[in-house]
């Protein structure tokens, strides 16, 4: 099989994850004819934080410089970039959490970082880049997009939810139109006002023309969700990503009531099985996740009526991932030696929804070590918006203080298990915040496929790269 010969690509590389399905990654699937895509997730933070760090190679710097509105790029530069990097050992400069009604500051770096991503992935080639959001990451919808259309970008694939209004986003924004998408906030009224707004001429300095509107592919986990999706949304879907529960990530619950294995893990039973001929019969492209990272796997896939599959983990692991070379090496060798671990974990995710975490030594996955972390929640990017007795829209997370959380209405027992993901996110990648003596932990995610990265290792060694993955992938 050959890569780029079909209309749609055969391979979509999976978003995993703040930071590690980085530029450098995408641009390497893309450049051989599949589709490579950037993580949107926390893009803002990624780029403010790297800049800290003095931009080394100066990718950033470059991209800023390529901005369309360059006293947007200049400010951000000026509120962030310092010359050399910080001085060891300390804080990054943080800013401030998302919310409903974000500061300009934000929400123009909001832009930018989307911006920069996928133009770095987009850089050199003329082959087509996405970008993957999570619909419970409500808060960056609007200001993010944009910043990717800007720059191009030619897929946005949206999953972790039921994104219905997300297609008229991207109509609107083509025509750098006004946008609206709703906010969920728990215990909202009827006559709240609960919108999210951008207006793009709030940013402009001049006239641009019309923006290519992005391919839109919905990432459900059921038949009911593909035809809601396809039926209902505002705008036009343009395929869908069906993703199974061995999927790395966050993973839909199962349907019905929780049963939970001898381990700890959710049970997937027949109602979670995607029926493919229904499917097909959908007329969308589609393409398949979770389980299909390999050639024999897709011939599965193309003969069910697939344009392709999805694959994520494979590509984690390789060189031109976003992961920390040491937190690689360290899982590639415990997949080496055969004690490679994923455990779904039910309660990790702050945002309810299993999370898949790896087993890793001297990481947030190990309960001792989680433990002696100071519990702070000060990224938010999964808080959830709630309604307060006033009236007003505030934030809460079941991973911040105890008391804090129960103070803002929440539960108690909403806090039990829950693990600070945004922070471990940002350690994987290299990027770990320091408080006082205490720095955050890596807390790295993978599909239930890790075992089966063996085929990339030579023996003795422990990395490959993204090429060792397609070429595996379309030995068929």
């Amino acid at each position: 099989m050959k890569p780029g010969m079909s209309q749609e690509p055969t391979i979509i590389q999976g978003g995993m994850g703040s930071g590690v399905s980085n530029w450098r990654l995408a641009r390497a699937v893309s450049e051989r004819g599949q589709l490579g895509v950037v993580s949107g997730t926390a893009l803002d933070q990624i780029l403010a934080w790297r800049l800290q760090d003095g931009d080394p190679g100066g990718h950033m710097r470059r991209a800023l410089g390529a901005f369309p509105i360059p006293a947007i790029a200049q400010r951000v530069h000026d509120l962030y970039f310092i010359d050399g990097g910080r001085a060891s050992g300390t804080p990054y400069k943080r800013i401030p959490m998302p919310t409903i009604d974000a500061p300009v500051s934000v929400r123009e770096l909001t832009i930018v970082a989307n911006f920069v991503e996928v133009w770095l992935a987009k850089e050199g080639h003329s082959n087509p880049v996405g970008i993957n959001y999570l619909d419970k990451l409500q808060l960056h919808h609007l200001p993010a997009t944009y910043g990717a259309m800007l720059a191009g970008v030619d897929y946005v694939l949206m999953g972790a939810g039921i994104p219905l209004k997300y297609p008229g986003v991207l109509d609107a924004f083509a025509n750098h139109q006004p946008a609206k998408y709703p906010l969920n906030v728990t215990g909202s009224q009827p006559d709240d006002d609960t919108l999210m707004r951008l207006d793009p001429s709030d940013y402009l300095d001049r006239e641009l023309p019309p923006l290519k509107r992005p391919k839109f592919l919905a990432i459900v986990a059921s038949n009911t969700l593909a035809l809601t999706m396809l039926k209902k949304a505002n705008g036009r879907v343009d395929g869908l990503i069906i993703e199974g529960p061995t999927a790395g990530g966050h993973n839909a619950p199962p349907r019905g009531a929780l049963q939970l294995s001898e381990k700890g893990e959710p049970i997937y039973g027949e109602r979670d099985v995607v029926d493919l001929e229904k499917l097909a019969a959908l007329g969308a492209p589609f393409w398949l996740a979770g389980g299909y990272g390999s050639a024999d796997r897709l011939r599965e896939a193309l003969a069910a009526g697939a344009a392709g599959i999805q694959v994520g983990t494979a590509f984690a692991y390789c060189d031109e991932s976003g992961l920390a070379p040491e937190v690689k090496r360290a899982i590639l060798e415990d997949v080496a030696a055969g004690r490679a671990q994923v455990f779904t974990d039910p309660l990790a995710s702050p945002s309810g929804f299993p999370f898949k975490v790896v087993s890793l030594a001297d990481s947030n996955s190990e309960k001792d070590v989680y433990d002696a972390r100071p519990r702070v929640c000060d990224l938010g990017y999964l808080r959830e918006s709630y309604r307060t007795p006033e009236g007003e829209i505030a934030y809460r997370c079941p991973a911040e203080p105890v008391t804090v959380f129960v103070s803002k209405g929440g539960a108690a027992e909403e806090t039990e298990g829950r693990k600070c993901l945004c922070n471990g996110l940002m350690a994987n990648i290299g990027l770990p915040q320091i408080r006082g003596q205490y720095q955050e932990r890596p807390l790295v995610t993978s599909g239930d496929g890790l075992e089966d990265l063996t085929r990339f290792l030579r023996p003795g060694s422990f990395h490959y790269t993204a090429s060792d993955v397609l070429d595996d992938l379309l030995a068929c």
